[in-house]
């Protein structure tokens, strides 16, 4: 195998798969000769200002030409990728497929399973993943590269923990893109313009997702925090607290976490 491997994406057209692409490009991670991208067509749309990308319809010929193999095709799509992979990384973010189904598909013993989301694109994701008895030493540092060459990620101990993930992080802007509707939604009621409510908003929360990032203190830590300074958004939080929506965050995530346990 090459120091420097040679990926490739099947369904790297699609949006998790693009954006995946796109993300390894952006800072130079992989060069444009270095990424395969398979999809139905062999075409290149998308990528017109990334030229050196090899496309193809075959996914036989993207695996037998890369050192990793991503797939990132709808679940119900996985038992059709029709590959023979079994001296290869296998590197899937697809919800819901798991481990042994995956070495199933693909022949290859050294298998990763993972889930990230299409903030790739913007070098935002977080990609956690697990692995197969039979990934090595070297699998493992190339899958924390490849995943942080566009975001943050971990390893974690095992699949349940993937499909957890799935509902937490899996759709961008997703459950946050809910939250922030509501508080738009609360400030039209009163009158506000709602096109001033969502811009409002819209800073808000890229200001706090900011805050969050790349302080110190842990969510709770700001709750507490904003609760001890007893001002307008303490009364806010405390009858937050006091209300059941943290038993209706639960639900929702965990009707995520359900469906995404029976989707593959």
């Amino acid at each position: 195998m090459s120091a420097v491997p040679t990926v490739g994406i099947i369904g790297g057209s699609g949006a998790l798969g693009s954006a995946i692409a796109k993300g390894l490009l952006r800072n130079g991670y992989l060069t444009p000769e270095q990424l395969w991208i398979s999809n139905r067509s062999g075409n290149a749309a998308g990528f017109d200002e990334s030229p050196g990308i090899h496309f193809t319809s075959s996914n036989q010929t993207l695996v037998d030409a890369c050192d990793i193999v991503i797939v990132s095709v709808p679940p119900h799509l996985a038992p059709s990728i029709g590959i023979h992979a079994e001296n290869r990384l296998i590197i899937s973010v697809m919800a819901g497929v798991s481990i042994e189904q995956l070495q199933q598909f693909s022949g290859s013993d050294r298998v990763v399973r993972a889930i990230s989301n299409p903030a790739a694109d913007i070098g935002l994701a977080y990609s956690p993943w697990c692995v197969s008895a039979g990934v090595t030493d070297q699998d493992r540092e190339w899958t924390r590269s490849v995943f942080g060459a566009f975001g943050q990620t971990d390893e974690v101990p095992n699949e349940d923990q993937i499909d957890h993930f799935t509902a937490l992080i899996g759709p961008v802007p997703g459950f946050v893109a809910y939250f922030a509707d509501c508080m738009v939604g609360y400030a039209v009621k009163n009158e506000i313009d709602p096109k001033v409510a969502e811009r409002a908003i819209r800073q808000l929360f890229h200001s706090s997702g900011v805050v969050l990032a790349e302080s110190e203190a842990s969510p709770t830590e700001h709750v507490n925090a904003m609760i001890d300074y007893a001002g307008t958004t303490a009364a806010g939080l405390e009858a937050m607290k006091a209300s059941p929506l943290a038993d209706f965050v639960e639900q929702g995530l965990k009707a995520a976490y359900l469906k995404a346990k029976d989707i593959g």
